[in-house]
């Protein structure tokens, strides 16, 4: 074999497609664009334009609300974080654990709203936690380690809805 011998595979090497050089070519005049308007520029096109019929996102009602002014930006933590912050020595199980203590301790990076405790995970330590929100499951295993969970949450009124 000789370096003048060697050459690609066949198709891998694809020649390109000289666009607007006369009418000869095949590719001329409009270059492939087909006529005039919209469609010939680059770059231009109406999103969702089905030709003057009523596009599907405006037939389609509208639905939901989301709560945007006054929701609360929450800082969830499962209770395998906490673990893993106790067995690093980060975090004291015996003192009381709220939004300062996480943040200081690593696990969270700044305090939000408010913190929402999950139940992905183990916990061991016997711990009392002072947070806004916590799920039954992630109550239940605090309580089965012998700790509490105390809700510093606003309580709910009556005509307000579970989020």
């Amino acid at each position: 074999m000789k370096l003048d011998e060697i050459s690609g595979q066949p198709g891998a090497r694809k020649t390109r497609k000289r666009v607007g050089r006369g009418i000869g070519s095949g590719k001329g005049k409009t270059g492939g664009r087909g006529g005039k308007g919209q469609t010939a520029r680059s770059g231009v096109r109406i999103k969702g334009f089905e030709g003057g019929q009523m596009p599907l996102h405006r037939r389609l009602p509208k639905r939901g609300f989301r709560n945007v002014a006054f929701a609360r930006k929450l800082n969830e933590v499962n209770l395998g974080r906490l673990q893993e912050a106790i067995n690093a020595g980060r975090l004291d199980p015996a003192s009381k654990i709220d939004a300062a203590a996480l943040v200081k301790a690593g696990v969270l990076r700044r305090a939000k709203d408010g913190v929402r405790l999950l139940g992905c995970g183990e916990i061991k330590a016997k711990l009392t936690l002072a947070v806004f929100g916590a799920s039954k499951s992630a109550i239940a295993a605090v309580e089965q380690a012998g700790g509490t969970v105390e809700i510093v949450a606003p309580p709910k009124e009556a005509g307000e809805q579970a989020a």
